[in-house]
């Protein structure tokens, strides 16, 4: 058992040390007991908020203080989460129906799409530059860099784009060109074969024609092959006719 003037001691080497342990008691200076509660509070209520934001729980705080002021805190509703509360300590023996209790989880689930859809909402209007009057500047430079990056992400998907579509240009047009040399070269085939046939069929008509050619000098007058008593029997039929 220690002494007295052990215990002093010992307090006195813990608040040396480092922060001693406060006795759980009523604090009797109204000065102390006032900023305590402030302290105390507002620990109470950051704990409150982690616990319903990380472990994504339906809480209600609610404190009175010695003046009568009204300090409170629910992720939810206070309203709603106490009448929750009715309904779970009226009969705990009776566990509810289950459409009671799908109602219930599909109100739940309805508040949180309509609270996501509210900050969805807002973080787009700031996006836009709207209400963003009142945002302290560390949350501006934030949300500057989330823009920044955003639009270097949208560029880069742009500049991709326009690369892929360039591509799929380059070989349509090598294709077309590779179209359009086959074409040629058959266009020039059939020219040559098209000039081919028009000179045979140039050198078939030219003896044809050489065969029907008459060369007058190796033929003689028709009178000249004739007897003289033919000439001289043509001669006699010239008479001229006399009608009685």
């Amino acid at each position: 058992m220690e002494l007295p003037n052990q215990e002093s001691e010992s307090s006195n080497s813990l608040r040396k040390n480092g922060r001693g342990k406060i006795q759980i008691k009523r604090i009797e200076n109204t000065t102390n007991r006032q900023v305590t509660f402030c302290k105390r509070r507002n620990g109470l209520l950051k704990k409150a908020y982690e616990l319903s934001v990380l472990c994504d729980a339906e809480v209600a705080l609610v404190v009175f203080s010695t003046r009568g002021r009204l300090y409170e805190y629910a992720n939810n509703s206070v309203r709603a989460t106490i009448d929750r509360y009715k309904k779970a300590t009226v009969d705990s023996s009776n566990t509810m129906s289950t459409s009671e209790a799908n109602t219930q989880f599909y109100q739940q689930e309805a508040t949180k799409l309509r609270r996501q859809i509210r900050e969805i909402q807002n973080s787009n209007r700031q996006l836009l530059g709207e209400g963003v009057s009142n945002m302290p500047l560390k949350e501006l430079r934030n949300m500057e860099g989330k823009v920044e990056k955003a639009i270097s992400r949208i560029r880069t998907k742009k500049n991709e784009m326009l690369f892929a579509e360039i591509e799929l240009m380059q070989k349509r047009e090598l294709e077309l060109h590779n179209a359009n040399m086959y074409l040629r070269a058959k266009i020039g085939e059939s020219e040559r074969a098209q000039q081919q046939m028009n000179m045979m069929n140039q050198e078939y008509e030219q003896p044809s024609m050489s065969s029907h050619n008459y060369d007058v000098r190796n033929f003689l007058p028709v009178n000249l092959l004739q007897p003289e008593h033919d000439h001289h029997y043509s001669c006699q039929d010239q008479t001229p006719l006399q009608l009685v």
